[in-house]
């Protein structure tokens, strides 16, 4: 090989996703959440369903051939029970969700979609089940799942789904562009920053990142890493206090990733309970902006106006 293919592969630029410049956070524009906030807090409450006998799922269990009916039903327990407890616990501290549904839900449990709905909540697209990847499709296969969730949560919900969570945050190449192309305003998949991102699609319909966390949820943290549940409720504390002093300066977004077969179980909702109330009473004392991630993402919308790429 040539030296000057040599350095074109070892010293040149690598190859990128173009969907958005490097812009360093403490070199952003300033502006405000509502009322002056500095941060912006949001629950994204996903709320998923799970084919038995086949597909993918978190495995709480060791994992057997399949029909796999300890982790099955242990993910069930989420929708028959810890669902409805996290709700309780939402209600009573007032705080809103944005919930990110399966649609085969409204096959399963209906009703539980239906409460969502009758508390306001956000319903936020992410895919018909967790049992499938979405990158696993081709261009059009991955249109049509996109559309076809947009048109059931209209349908039975009345919902205008404006964003989108990948089942296991699952992308093609052309992920952005069809969220764009089918009527979605922003994506929750980059967990690259703590401000919303302007991602650049093609046929220049715009699309916004808002930020998901990877750390700041449950599944990485408990299942994967095996943390105590009060350990990640501190985490959830110690994320907030923090970046409430950091938002003293500029304004952020923090988001709280929750599954209820996880967060759902008695004595993990003990500790959530401890970690929610604590955000709780200071977003009552001003200067928190607890939401959702469409108010967000379209809060920044009117912001941006014209020049949306200004926005990091």
């Amino acid at each position: 090989m040539s030296e000057h293919k040599l350095r074109a592969k070892y010293l040149g630029a690598l190859p990128a996703h173009g969907r958005f410049g490097y812009r360093p956070i403490t070199q952003r524009q300033d502006y405000r959440w509502p009322n002056g906030a500095g941060l912006a807090v949001y629950l994204g409450f996903n709320i998923e369903h799970f084919a038995f006998g086949e597909g993918l799922g978190a495995a709480i269990g060791p994992v057997s051939p399949q029909p796999d009916v300890l982790n099955y039903s242990w993910r069930e327990y989420g929708n028959r029970v810890g669902a409805w407890r996290c709700l309780e616990l939402f209600d009573q501290l007032g705080l809103p969700t944005g919930a990110l549904i399966n649609t085969a839900l409204y096959d399963h449990c209906p009703e539980l979609v239906a409460a969502l709905v009758a508390r306001g909540d956000e319903l936020i697209g992410h895919g018909h089940s967790n049992a499938e990847r979405q990158a696993e499709l081709d261009e059009n296969g991955e249109r049509e799942l996109l559309l076809l969730c947009r048109a059931r949560m209209l349908e039975h919900s009345g919902a205008n789904a404006t964003g989108w969570l990948s089942p296991w945050i699952s992308e093609s190449r052309h992920t952005p562009d069809l969220l764009a192309e089918t009527g979605y305003r922003y994506t929750l998949n980059w967990c690259h920053d703590d401000q919303p991102v302007h991602m650049r699609t093609r046929k220049g319909r715009g699309l916004w990142s808002v930020p998901y966390p990877q750390e700041l949820n449950d599944i990485p943290m408990i299942v994967a890493r095996q943390m105590d549940a009060k350990d990640f409720a501190q985490m959830i504390i110690d994320q907030f206090d923090e970046m409430l002093e950091q938002s003293q300066r500029q304004p952020l977004v923090m988001g709280i990733a929750l599954h209820p077969y996880l967060m759902g179980q008695p004595y993990r909702l003990r500790h959530l309970r401890r970690a929610l109330t604590h955000i709780a009473k200071q977003r009552d004392h001003g200067g928190v902006w607890f939401t959702t991630p469409g108010v967000i993402a379209a809060h920044v919308d009117a912001l941006a106006g014209d020049a949306p790429g200004d926005f990091a």
